[in-house]
């Protein structure tokens, strides 16, 4: 086993080296691995560890050994392209062929990287004390604080193969998902060997378009995974840009179906945290303010509460005042929330310092989710609050069901579940009749006999 996987290793250095990718210990791209990663991300960067980096440092680009080491694939591979399918600042995926014959992606963490860690964080460090000192009004000290705990969660590819085998069986029953299988005999801390997913970005509309995939179809069931992740199971994957979500026609049913890939960062809701989520987002589609600000508060807002429901939400205060569900987003809304967010941005870096650590990762997630809803064009349609709505009806009715101390209790539990899911169901018929041919004819029937 030792063998084998050294020899992986021995195929990550030539390949990344031989591709241009291979990063020197002086050079620092600020664009790249700190400012850009720090502050969109929220700090996700994953850097290759100088332990594992020992094991090759000798093996230098060009070199006789170098070439040696290439020739020895054959063992582990009938084929491995050198050139990279998928590259980014801090790993790259290559296919491969396994001898049985299965095509596999071998996702590498650039060497060298690791040495650049260290010096990353505290020259962020640097930036954010000195822009505070600047501007005292902006706070972003916890940009920091989560970059050193959310480094250690990338860096190992090993937790990231027990990520996507985790969410792989909690939502087994979408038919539509797909999460590549680990091939855990060839993968390491820096390495994951997995089946290779083809398919197109889920914000390729002209790649929809070709394929026959409907993109309602496909933000649906967007929404209905990350709803079940964030409400029900609390375990959510927390970088879905759309590199990373990936769509097609499976090549046997001909069913449309989502890839998730890179499961390196997951964020953990504790049970408390996860309620007052769910209870918030139910208040705010039903246009029900005391609940917006109780669930707000608790959830470390403040009296920032209508702030934080205009940041969660991305709609307007006026929007949230009518709910969010009935209310349509409008160009001039968002031409009003553009403009406030420049005006608010101290009160925001209050408000991102006030809340749960927890709370930043989702925000984030929400917001590469918008962001694919807008490119689809989706954004805002009553499917996703359909999804929301059914999966916080069972997370509380669950939590309530633990807390129940009798078999009365729970049956009381269970039918006022089943009634909220019921009406839900109904209210979704409506949408169905009212949007179709029926529906239209009997609207304009109606209008004629007034």
């Amino acid at each position: 086993m030792a063998g084998r996987l050294l020899k992986v290793s021995s195929l990550a250095t030539a390949a990344l080296a031989s591709s241009g990718f291979y990063l020197h210990n002086r050079q620092l791209d600020l664009n790249d691995l700190s400012l850009i990663r720090f502050g969109r991300a929220a700090v996700t960067t994953a850097i290759i560890s100088y332990d594992y980096l020992t094991s090759f440092k000798t093996i230098e680009y060009g070199t006789e050994e170098y070439w040696s080491l290439r020739s020895k694939l054959s063992e582990l591979f009938v084929s491995f392209e050198e050139s990279p399918q998928g590259a980014a600042s801090l790993a790259q995926v290559h296919k491969a062929v396994l001898h049985d014959g299965r095509t596999v992606a071998v996702k590498v963490q650039h060497p060298k990287v690791q040495t650049q860690s260290s010096k990353d964080i505290v020259v962020m460090e640097v930036l954010v004390r000195a822009v505070h000192w600047l501007f005292p009004d902006f706070a972003f000290m916890w940009l920091v604080e989560e970059a050193k705990k959310n480094m250690p969660l990338e860096l190992d590819f090993l937790n990231e193969g027990r990520n996507a085998e985790r969410v792989a069986r909690m939502l087994a029953h979408f038919s539509f998902l797909k999460v590549p299988e680990i091939h855990w005999d060839l993968s390491t801390k820096r390495i994951l060997t997995m089946d290779f997913a083809q398919g197109g970005q889920v914000n390729d509309r002209d790649y929809m378009r070709r394929h026959g995939i409907n993109v309602n179809e496909i933000s649906e069931n967007l929404g209905k995974m990350y709803s079940e992740m964030i409400f029900v199971h609390g375990f959510v994957h927390c970088d879905p840009h759309p590199g990373n979500v990936l769509v097609r026609k499976c090549p046997q049913s001909k069913n449309t179906e989502i890839v998730l890939l890179d499961h390196g960062l997951y964020q953990v809701l504790q049970p408390d945290f996860r309620l007052d989520y769910c209870r918030l987002w139910q208040s705010l589609i039903r246009g029900d303010m005391s609940g917006v600000e109780r669930y707000s508060r608790r959830l470390g807002a403040g009296d920032l509460y209508p702030l934080f429901a205009c940041v969660l939400t991305a709609r307007s205060w006026t929007a949230v005042n009518s709910g969010i569900s009935s209310t349509p987003v409008t160009h001039t809304e968002d031409v009003e929330i553009r403009t406030n967010a420049a005006l608010y941005l101290p009160q925001i870096s209050e408000l991102l310092n006030r809340v749960p650590r927890q709370m930043l990762l989702l925000l984030k997630t929400n917001d590469l989710l918008r962001g694919i809803e807008t490119t689809l064009q989706t954004r805002a349609a009553s499917s996703s609050f359909i999804n929301m709505s059914r999966c916080c009806i069972r997370a509380v009715a669950r939590h309530k069901r633990s807390k129940a101390r009798t078999r009365t209790r729970r049956l009381q539990i269970t039918l006022s579940e089943s009634f909220g899911l019921w009406q839900i169901s109904m209210y979704e018929l409506f949408l169905w009749v009212k949007g179709s041919a029926l529906g239209c004819w009997v609207a304009a029937l109606l209008g004629l006999l007034h």
